[in-house]
């Protein structure tokens, strides 16, 4: 019994390594590999503190959307009406925004989405809607409704038009002192100190206060799902229904809340989108953000911290192929070798056919580095969802999603 509790006790590892450790480790890596492209293809702009800005700014509404999946499927809810969300959110922030300032914008925009959350909790929680069916319909709901809003209010409003609305206010930025001395140590371009430097500032200069709201919205979901009897139950919804039930917790009370909640979250990504990211609406500005947020969320093992970091992730590929070729071409590098030491911890580990696989993968990735000197613009913009895709075909191994995620549940069933 001594040992069993000694080993209950030990903290949980992988590669030798406690699990806490891994994520600081990974984050150093990351900017020491960042250091090493920059020096090696002398592409400045890689880790910049203007691409650590943009990157940010384009992380944020796939953050909020993964955020508002996690809440969803965390309850036993698949949400892939997510996109439709963001599009009724940035069309009501756009329109509480124009009339009443920017802070009624950002609540017409969480309303907006959990009008659209409420829809589909009503279809799939109560009436047993298949989820899939479901979050299309609210896609396709999301993108009609919205081209006749933006046609009946804002056409005849000076700037706007029948596909976009007239210039919004914006939220206030702030910016943290010492960010200026950062910058001037990036423009000496040392290795690593630049580097560093560079995405202290990116992260630190004319951050909207949207982007603070975001950051705390995460540590509020950490909290709420996992440090409170509330989020218990919730998860609970998600893991297994029936059993809750049977200990009294009204499952579809908690389902509706968590979905409601993941419309506002989504909501609220695409006010940023309409109020931050751009001066006002346009229609088709969510550009599929809906379902890379919910790649998030997946690349992040319905984790709050993993889903932040997956939407970071796909908003700096996003940022860099903004920001043009180049930046894209030089990521070619890091790719193909990270590929290739990929290959060799799964020869390491004796599974052949992943380890030939990727050494094919990372060498015809380095081929196309050095065949060329840049990427064309049209295979640049494909860069984050070939990114996403990559990145979910290497981590779908080890995800473990909900027990009872998108299965219908039925009151009194637990019998």
């Amino acid at each position: 019994m001594s040992t069993v509790a000694a080993t209950a006790t030990q903290p949980k590892r992988t590669l030798g390594l406690p699990r806490k450790a891994l994520l600081p480790l990974a984050l150093v890596a990351v900017v020491l590999g960042l250091s090493i492209l920059r020096v090696a293809t002398g592409v400045n702009d890689i880790d910049s503190s203007n691409a650590i800005s943009a990157a940010l700014v384009a992380a944020v509404p796939l953050a909020l959307a993964g955020l508002g999946g996690l809440w969803s499927e965390r309850a036993g809810v698949v949400n892939i009406g997510l996109e439709g969300m963001m599009i009724m959110g940035s069309w009501s922030a756009a329109f509480a925004a124009y009339h009443y300032g920017p802070w009624a914008g950002v609540l017409g925009g969480i309303l907006g989405g959990m009008l659209f959350g409420l829809l589909h909790a009503i279809a799939t929680v109560f009436f047993g809607v298949d989820h899939i069916v479901s979050g299309v319909a609210i896609n396709l709901l999301g993108a009609g409704l919205t081209k006749f809003l933006a046609e009946r209010f804002f056409s005849e409003l000076p700037g706007g038009g029948p596909t976009q609305s007239p210039s919004l206010p914006d939220v206030a930025s702030v910016t943290l002192p010492g960010s200026s001395a950062l910058v001037d140590i990036e423009k000496n371009h040392w290795f690593l100190v630049s580097d560093v430097a560079g995405i202290l500032a990116g992260l630190t200069k004319d951050v909207s206060l949207l982007t603070l709201l975001a950051i705390g919205l995460v540590i509020g979901t950490i909290f709420v799902l996992w440090k409170t009897s509330f989020g218990l139950r919730l998860r609970s919804c998600g893991e297994a229904p029936q059993a809750a039930e049977t200990l009294g917790v009204n499952v579809y009370l908690y389902k509706t809340i968590a979905v409601v909640v993941s419309g506002g979250l989504a909501g609220l990504g695409g006010g940023f989108l309409a109020m931050v990211a751009s001066d006002g609406f346009q229609q088709g500005q969510t550009g599929g953000r809906g379902y890379i947020g919910l790649a998030a969320m997946i690349f992040g093992n319905w984790m709050p911290i993993g889903t932040a970091l997956g939407a970071l992730l796909f908003g700096y590929t996003q940022a860099l192929q903004l920001r043009g070729g180049d930046q894209v071409h030089a990521l070619l590098l890091l790719v193909g070798a990270g590929v290739l030491v990929g290959a060799v911890w799964m020869a390491v580990k004796k599974r052949v056919l992943h380890a030939v696989i990727l050494a094919v993968a990372g060498v015809l990735v380095l081929m196309w580095y050095f065949g060329s000197d840049t990427i064309d613009p049209n295979l640049t913009a494909t860069a984050p969802y070939v990114v996403t895709l990559l990145v979910m075909a290497f981590a779908s191994q080890h995800l473990r999603m909900p027990a009872a995620d998108g299965a219908i549940y039925r009151k009194g069933e637990a019998g």
